[in-house]
């Protein structure tokens, strides 16, 4: 059982969340088309080897796509999240429904998400600096119980 593939260069494992782009011909022109989902499989060695991508459509219904991993359709993998599972086939995600389809869990983040963060972050403490701290009132001070006779 194969749990990771390296496809157009990028290392790639069961459970990450990838974009695959796949050159489509239609009516003599010729164009990109991106399929973004989870990698629920990978079969096989060699030249024969391949992997599925799962993400769900429209209406909530599941959909698959294979591909060998040495396809000349195939222009890019684009990882878009890491992904932890202890499973080599996550079919157990097609029982799944609505949002429990796609969850797996994040293994790290990869550096374009570590930026973002980071950005993040900066832009929050920019924010916090500018709003004025809660006014407090001025309490009396306190007189203990031998002050007050």
């Amino acid at each position: 059982m194969a749990n990771r593939a390296k496809i157009l260069g990028t290392m790639t494992h069961v459970g990450d969340i990838v974009a695959v782009s796949q050159k489509i011909k239609e009516e003599g022109r010729e164009r990109i088309q991106v399929f973004k989902g989870a990698v629920i499989a990978i079969k096989g060695k060699g030249t024969g080897k391949s992997f599925a991508v799962r993400r769900i459509g429209a209406g909530g219904v599941g959909v698959e796509r294979i591909w060998p991993i040495i396809c000349p359709s195939i222009t890019k993998v684009q990882i878009i999240r890491r992904g932890k599972v202890k499973r080599a086939k996550l079919y157990y995600l097609r029982k799944k429904v609505g949002r429990q389809a796609v969850r797996i869990k994040t293994r790290y983040k990869t550096k374009k998400e570590s930026k973002e963060t980071k950005t993040a972050r900066k832009v929050k403490k920019v924010d916090e600096k500018k709003k004025p701290g809660k006014l407090r009132r001025k309490s009396s001070p306190k007189v203990s119980s031998k002050q007050r006779v």
